[in-house]
């Protein structure tokens, strides 16, 4: 299944499951995947940055994304293959694709800083994949410190056919999406799919300034579902009312450093995965940090019963 420029809805970032001794938890995967297609995610990404991907192996990579396009069905899956050099981005891109893979999500290094730079960097990226290969351009300046202007956005659209999404991740960024999509309207930009990131923290008035959805890994998957499609239902009030009750759970995991421990500790806890455990080097949670997370979680239960699990 392929992605397009009007690809709306929800793309989890999945985690991978590790067991406690590091290993892969493949049953994990096939449960979180599961799940996923079961709250109505429209699509999914694998190997992104939360994904733990350079704490694995090329072959673990290639294995996992096998797994998981064999197990999403008709839900595509977008593999990111980010890397220092070209060759191990083409190589993996190649192997995904060949294996039913929707396309790829490439993040700019952090060695970008001119606007001529970025273009150069993302032009010579799709005469590496292939320019059959459909692309999401992956914007987070704070964990790249690549700055992305909505101008040289348009450009890298403009003069890349195959890029088809933004994954929106700046901060603040309401105004950038507003930009984007005036671009659109004046005719000086084709129209792309515009999916959130940073945890969906923003996700209420992303969706009214012109998103199409969200791409982020929350631990709550289906309230992301449930948000975007009230919006389009037109349920302003009901969309913000949920979205609010998830605010201070949804803050909590965006802490930078901190914020996988806390999902996959909720993930855990809501059954979508045996273990909260990470591949080493690791930031596990301590049991103050854990005991934060239950009251969180018994809190936001009042409003939302899918928080309320045992523990």
């Amino acid at each position: 299944m392929k992605f397009s420029v009007d690809s709306k809805g929800v793309y989890p970032i999945a985690p991978t499951p590790f067991l406690d001794d590091g290993s892969i938890d493949r049953k994990s995967i096939d449960r979180m995947i599961d799940f996923y297609n079961e709250c109505g995610c429209t699509g999914l990404t694998v190997l992104g940055q939360l994904g733990e991907a350079p704490k694995l192996d090329a072959t673990e990579s290639l294995d996992i994304a096998s797994q998981v396009i064999a197990r999403a069905g008709d839900m595509p899956v977008i593999v990111g293959v980010s890397a220092p050099g070209f060759a191990s981005m083409r190589s993996l891109t190649r192997d995904v694709m060949d294996r039913g893979a929707a396309g790829v999500m490439i993040a700019p290094p952090n060695t970008l800083r001119t606007d001529d730079q970025i273009v150069t960097y993302y032009t010579q990226a799709v005469e590496a994949i292939g320019a059959d290969v459909p692309f999401v351009l992956q914007d987070y300046p704070l964990t790249f410190s690549v700055q992305m202007s909505p101008n040289v956005i348009r450009r890298i659209v403009t003069d890349l056919p195959s890029c088809l999404m933004l994954k929106h991740e700046d901060w603040p960024g309401l105004e950038k999406i507003s930009t984007l999509r005036r671009f659109e309207k004046e005719g000086s930009m084709r129209h792309i799919s515009i999916m959130v990131g940073n945890n969906g923290l923003f996700l209420d008035y992303e969706l009214e300034r012109g998103a199409d959805g969200a791409n982020t890994g929350y631990a709550f998957p289906d309230m992301l579902c449930d948000v975007v499609r009230l919006k389009e239902q037109g349920k302003r009030d009901e969309a913000h009312d949920l979205f609010d009750a998830h605010l201070p759970l949804l803050r909590y995991e965006q802490q930078p450093g901190a914020g996988l421990a806390v999902r996959k500790y909720i993930m855990m806890k809501r059954g979508i995965i045996s273990s909260a455990a990470q591949r080493r080097p690791a930031s596990p949670m301590s049991e103050l940090a854990r005991l934060e997370v239950d009251n969180l979680m018994r809190r936001l239960a009042r409003h939302d019963p899918r928080a309320n699990v045992a523990g």
